[in-house]
This record gives C-alpha cells, structure tokens and sequence, in this order.
C-alpha cells in the first residue's frame, strides 16, 4: 500500500463536547490540501462517550479515519508516541483535539517544510489564554533555553510538524517519560517556526491543571538536562565554601579579642558555624549523588510508555 503524504495525529481525552466541531473542520481543512492523507485519533482512556464518538467518526470516513484506544489514561505525550508507532505518512502533524490551533493552520507548516525544514514548531499568535498560564509559560521557555541546546519560541504550543526521518528517530526513544517536542527537536536537523492562529477552546475544559503543567515542564527539565543536579551541587559547594570563610574570618576575630591563649582556643569551636559548613557539605552530597542516579535513571526506565487496546483501522 502507497504511504500517504500526510499523517495528522490528534490525541483525545474527555473531549465529546467538542468532538463535533473538530470533524466538521478537519476533514474539510485536510481535504483541501489536496494529499494522500491518514487521521489517526487516539483515544486516551476517555471517560465519556469520546471513544464512541471516534467509533462512529470512524465508519463515516473510514478511508483516511485510524483510531487507536489506549487501555488507560497514560497522558497527552505518551498518547502522541502511540499515534506515532501506528502513523505511515512522509510527514507527521500533531494537532490538540480543542481547536484552538485551527486545523486550517496545518498548511502554514507544510509550507515551511516545503522550504527545507525537517521539524517545524507553531508559535500561538495572539495567545488566547490567560495571564496564569502566559507568564508561567514565558518563564519556563526561557529558564528551559537556559540549561539546555532546546530553542522554542513556544513550547506548549502542540501544533506541529515532523518529517519521517525525525519520527522514525523520536520512535527508537523508549524513555518513559518525554516531553516530544523537545525530544524531536533534539534529532532535526533543519528546525523552524511559524506563527498559528490561536482561538479559545471550543467546548470543555484544559486537561491541564496548574499542578500538572509544572509537572510537565518539571519532566523537561530534568528529562534533557542535569542542569538541575548540578546547580543542587554548587550551591551546596558555596554553601560549605562560604562557611569556611566565615568561620575563618569569625576566628580571627576572635583570637585577636581575646584576652588569653584559652579564651583563644575556646574561640575555635563555634557550634552554629560547624553546623553550617555540615549543612553545606550535606547538599553537595546530595546533589552529587543525585547526579549519578539521575544518570542511572535515564539508562533503566524500560516500564512501558502506553498499553493499546485495540486499532480501528480499515482492513487494506
């Protein structure tokens, strides 16, 4: 069977008050693009009738409609890597199943890729979110630019698009958890950015809560960079180097105030100042050992990234 040009992944989570309005858009915005074309839907373990919904979405298109039921919740990520391994087109675009990255805007990527590019980002114009999640968002694309090689103007942004060989890299990956866009960006060659349309959630609510973006951008952090580790280990070591010196310049002090050689030796033990330079050597130990866990961590997370439970896909 021929590869399509196109393989559009949407994951799906409790989305059945919007599912509606994103068929009647992306099959229209797909179809104008006039190529071969795959819709791969992953349902994440839904609680409502969104996998029903997909069934259903199914029949009608079965031409260029796969769905992929995942067995539980196992995240927005790891629903992504399974369309990932079941996807088949040159290129690969993801897309969040709320519209607010238009479907319409998956030209403007496919575009850019025409231009050379092997892994193109979509930077959210015009951000439609609040301020509690635009500021926190800034900061941490500029903490994440600052400890690791990862350039995006826009990371929470899923819109996406990947070529083959980028996948294909991102699919021999088998850490358990992964942030994608970071990882895929980590093997092109030719990365780039465009600007999207972005527009308010359909229907619904974020499946992201304060507590779980921070979580996210935690497993960035730490999944791409020992940075963290190794900022924990020098601050422990200027925490027990500068107890040091205080304790020296303390001394000093002390020795020349004092009015006898045993009032000067008994100037040497201070108590709280031994207890700092502890503390310090403490952390640095801990960030140390940190460190080489961290390193052990990366090489034995083999536990399985999702479960499929079953692939609606049309018999070829």
């Amino acid at each position: 069977m021929q590869a399509p040009d196109l393989s559009v992944v949407v994951p799906v989570y409790n989305e059945q008050e919007g599912l509606a309005s994103l068929f009647a858009r992306i099959y229209p915005a797909l179809d104008a693009l006039g190529l071969r074309y795959e819709l791969i839907f992953v349902d994440d373990g839904s609680r409502d009738r969104s996998a029903a919904m997909l069934r259903e979405q199914f029949e009608k298109r079965p031409d260029v409609t796969r769905v992929v039921l995942l067995a539980g919740n196992f995240g927005q990520h790891p629903a992504i890597l399974a369309g990932f391994a079941q996807c088949r087109g040159e290129r690969v675009v993801t897309l969040d199943a709320d519209l607010q990255n238009p479907p319409e805007e998956i030209g403007k990527l496919l575009a850019k890729m025409d231009e050379g590019a092997d892994y193109v980002g979509g930077v959210r114009r015009q951000r439609q979110d609040s301020w509690l999640r635009r500021v926190p968002s800034r900061l941490m694309n500029r903490l994440r630019e600052r400890i690791t090689d990862i350039r995006m103007t826009d990371q929470g942004c899923m819109l996406r698009a990947y070529s083959r060989e980028v996948i294909e890299a991102v699919n021999q990956c088998r850490e358990t958890s992964t942030f994608i866009p970071a990882l895929a960006y980590t093997f092109a060659r030719r990365p780039a950015e465009v600007e999207v349309a972005h527009e308010e959630r359909a229907a619904g609510t974020s499946k992201y809560s304060m507590f779980k973006l921070v979580a996210l951008n935690f497993d960035l952090m730490t999944g791409f960079s020992l940075a963290p580790l190794q900022l924990f280990s020098a601050l422990g070591m200027l925490i027990a180097t500068g107890s040091v010196l205080l304790y020296l310049v303390v001394m000093v002090k002390r020795m020349l105030l004092a009015d006898n050689l045993h009032d000067a030796l008994g100037a040497l033990w201070d108590r709280d100042i031994l207890a700092y330079f502890l503390i310090g050597l403490q952390l640095f130990g801990v960030g140390l050992l940190g460190e080489y866990i961290g390193r052990i961590y990366e090489e034995v997370r083999q536990r399985p990234r999702y479960v499929v439970s079953g692939v609606l896909q049309r018999e070829e």
